[in-house]
This record gives structure tokens, sequence and C-alpha cells, in this order.
């Protein structure tokens, strides 16, 4: 319960500062983290059998998350979505961990998922200051890559934000 508390208190953190100062694709990567961090929260299964077998619930969490991070590293003119999507990836190959051995103990499967979090919102911290670096240093912080102009609510050809 308590590193459920710490956690939170650290996602709404990574959050606030990510939405008072980060761009486009620091919003909406936290988004994805707090939503992900939510949905697998309700997805846990009951204390008794809690990570006893394969999580289902939060394996379809992780898998829908992992999309959503690819999605936004494919878009994003940033490097930091790269490696979310990277870390997410390890942490999804941890249910395949648990399949793949029924003898891993329960507290080690739930840590191969768990600890992945960590780092992650410390690349979504990382990619908000160094938003704000490129911002301070040339006024303007390309968020989209321009395959994706579309999203930057903007005519092609026109400035960055």
């Amino acid at each position: 319960m308590a590193e459920s508390i710490a956690y939170f208190s650290l996602l709404f953190g990574c959050w606030a500062y990510a939405l008072l100062r980060g761009g486009a694709p620091e919003k909406v990567g936290n988004s994805i983290m707090l939503v992900g961090s939510v949905l697998t929260v309700l997805a846990v299964s009951g204390p008794a059998t809690r990570f006893a077998s394969v999580e289902v619930g939060i394996f379809a969490v992780d898998a829908a998350t992992l999309v959503a991070f690819l999605i936004l590293a494919l878009r994003a003119e940033r490097i930091w979505p790269l490696w979310v999507t990277a870390l997410q990836g390890i942490g999804t190959a941890g249910h395949a961990l648990r399949l793949a051995d029924p003898s891993l103990i329960r507290w080690g499967y739930a840590f191969a998922l768990a600890f992945w979090s960590y780092p992650m919102l410390l690349l979504l911290v990382l990619g908000t200051w160094s938003h704000q670096r490129r911002l301070a240093r040339f006024g303007v912080d390309r968020s989209w890559s321009s395959s994706s102009d579309r999203w930057d609510r903007r005519p092609p050809g026109g400035p960055t934000v």
C-alpha cells in the first residue's frame, strides 16, 4: 500500500510538471502513464490470487499502453518517448516470463512489472525539462514530426509551436 501511495504521489507530481511546463508530447505521454496506472489498479486481481498467475487484466492494460507509447514515439519530435516505449515493452514482456515459468515467485513477477514505471517517470521529467531548455534556447520546440503536421493544428509550412 505504501508503495502505491509513493508511486501515485510521484506520478501526480510528474503529471503536474508536464501539464504546466511540457509540450504536447509530454502532456500526451503523461496522460498515457496516468490512465495506464489507474487502469492497472482497477485490473489487478484480488489479494488472494494477485500475481499467482498471469494477470490478464494488467497484461491488457500494459499492451494497450505499449501501443499508445509506440504511436507517440512515432509521431513526437522527441527522443524520450522511444526510451519509454522500450521500457514499457520490457515491462509488458514480464507477463511472458510468468507464462513461460509458472513457478516464478509471485512478488518477483510483480516487481518485474512495476519496476519500469519509475524510470519511465524519470524520462518524462527529463523530457519536460529538455523541452523547457529548447524553448529557452531557441524560442520554439517542434512537438510533432513533419509526417504528422496535422497534429500541430497549423497550416503546413507555418511556424512551429
